[in-house]
């Protein structure tokens, strides 16, 4: 089963995102800030992160820099939902897959996930 990581601290738009992706067959891991993320990211690493933007710690920017920097994750795609900074984000397309401004079309959402990462999925 492939495996997504959710970066948001916002608890209600992680659970709409984690349900979506349940339901489309993903494992799914979370974590409510970037600092949190890396630490999932030792232990785990999953076929694609979405993430926020604004989180406390650690942004959504500082998190896809770190991982970009790590040989071990930079192959993996992330995904930036965000609220307020998706000019920001849409400025570096090296460190962003995809961009959707909150609020944002949860299939849309989902379809980006599953065309990113569909030919390993169920694996």
């Amino acid at each position: 089963m492939t495996t997504i990581l959710v970066v948001d601290d916002e608890f209600l738009i992680t659970d709409i995102l984690v349900d979506a992706l349940e339901e489309e067959g993903f494992r799914v891991l979370t974590a409510s800030n970037g600092r949190k993320a890396l630490e999932v990211l030792h232990k785990e690493v999953p076929a694609l992160v979405v993430t926020d933007f604004m989180m406390p710690l650690m942004n959504g920017l500082e998190l896809a820099q770190a991982i970009k920097a790590n040989p071990d994750w930079v192959q993996i795609p992330i995904i930036l939902v965000s609220g307020a900074q998706g000019a920001i984000a849409r400025a570096h397309p090296d460190l962003f897959a995809a961009v959707y401004d909150k609020p944002f079309r949860i299939e849309k959402v989902v379809a980006a996930v599953v065309e990113t990462v569909g030919a390993r999925r169920g694996s």
